[in-house]
């Protein structure tokens, strides 16, 4: 009987501890459970991993996106999510205020109202090859009340929906403001140079009709000098003739600094006539061979264009001289229908355009950059195309005004050093 009740005692004991341990791995769970709806509530979980007998599976709590929503709303940039025909599933506010339009007209209606057929064209091809880096495209989008707004889309493909559709996400960014500040800065920029031609005008008059002519009367009286000493001085004879000849090269470098800085050719015969003075001018200098081709004008150009073609001619040649190691150079001046062109093309070492202007920061890079400047001032482009040892060409197009357009002749001109 002893027996009996030691071993009930002992299976009500163990019974107990199993029990205790029960309860308290439940109230652990409990714990967790409720931990887990705090931050379901809160907004803390975006997902529930739940583990079964397939394996686990993941479940995306309704809401979840909510944080991501704020965030995208609040942006100073439109945001879209389009289907693959462009149809808009999702815009934010800051798009629909952007393009002028109630975001329930936007919502649901095709991308494609947006855009010139121009820019649909562009648009078409790289929403199809766009990869996980994405693209970007320079648009005007229509806005709702007719006007054009200058934007920069940025486009990449984001993962499958739940119906198993690609979509695309679009950010878009306004470039009016960006727009007027390139415009200040050009504006400013042209203000700028034209300041500067007008100084260098000055100073290159200054030097041919003031220090010009007195070197040359310097240099007269040295001559006298010398043809008035005495043969027996031999010595001082001959000093007297270094010195007029240092002299002569003085007024010549002084001559040349002068065209340089605004030459009278160029106000007086045009365009043609400067191109061929310069071309001779450098061949002589350098002893590079200098090919000029160029047609003849029968009407001179606007001032301006005529100024930055030379400038640019100018800046092309020094650059040959100082980096390229060239031994030829070749010169062209043609018309395409309404379209003036200059290019400098050389036999040199080239250079790649992609990279020279991050990795140069000397007077070389501003050289190209001051270029491209000019051109566009006029309302020209400027391309650059070189590579290691192939050389480079330098390729300036501008367009005529109607007056001028039709002011070039068939004569062509060929001229070589």
């Amino acid at each position: 009987m002893k027996q009996t009740l030691k071993s009930l005692n002992a299976e009500k004991l163990k019974f107990q501890r199993v029990s205790i341990s029960e309860f308290q791995r439940l109230t652990t769970r409990l714990a967790i459970a409720e931990e887990t709806l705090r931050a379901i509530r809160s907004g803390e979980v975006d997902s529930v991993m739940v583990a079964g007998k397939e394996g686990s599976q993941v479940f995306t709590l309704d809401g979840a996106e909510h944080a991501y929503r704020v965030l995208i709303e609040s942006m100073n940039e439109g945001a879209l999510t389009l289907t693959a025909d462009k149809t808009i599933l999702y815009a934010n506010q800051c798009f629909a205020r952007m393009v002028k339009c109630p975001l329930e007209q936007v919502m649901g209606s095709s991308f494609r109202r947006f855009l010139s057929a121009g820019d649909r064209a562009t648009l078409r091809p790289l929403m199809k090859r766009a990869d996980k880096s994405g693209s970007k495209i320079q648009v005007l989008l229509n806005a709702g009340d007719a006007s054009k707004i200058p934007a920069q889309i940025s486009i990449r493909p984001l993962a499958k929906n739940n119906s198993n559709r690609a979509t695309t996400g679009m950010v878009v960014t306004d470039m009016t403001e960006s727009r007027r500040t390139e415009e200040r800065l050009r504006a400013l920029t042209n203000r700028v140079v034209q300041v500067q031609e007008t100084e260098r005008g000055q100073v290159a008059l200054e030097l041919h009709d003031n220090i010009t002519q007195l070197l040359c009367a310097v240099l007269v009286r040295s001559q006298t000098l010398a043809d008035k000493l005495s043969p027996r001085d031999r010595a001082a004879k001959r000093e007297a003739i270094k010195l007029r000849e240092l002299l002569g090269q003085t007024a010549q470098e002084v001559e040349r600094i002068s065209r340089d800085l605004r030459p009278s050719v160029l106000d007086d015969l045009g365009l043609v006539a400067v191109l061929r003075d310069t071309s001779a001018e450098f061949a002589d200098r350098t002893g590079m061979s200098v090919k000029l081709a160029c047609v003849e004008l029968t009407a001179r150009l606007p001032a301006d264009t005529e100024l930055a073609l030379y400038r640019i001619l100018q800046k092309a040649l020094k650059n040959v001289e100082q980096h390229a190691r060239a031994r030829r150079v070749m010169v062209a001046l043609k018309q395409q229908g309404g379209i003036v062109q200059l290019t400098i093309k050389d036999d040199g070492i080239g250079f790649n355009p992609e990279h020279q202007a991050a990795r140069r920061k000397g007077k070389g890079a501003l050289d190209l950059l001051g270029m491209r400047e000019r051109a566009t001032d006029v309302g020209g482009i400027l391309t650059i195309k070189s590579g290691r040892r192939v050389g480079t060409e330098i390729e300036v197009r501008i367009p005529l005004r109607k007056a001028h357009a039709g002011g070039i002749a068939d004569a062509t001109v060929t001229a070589k050093q």
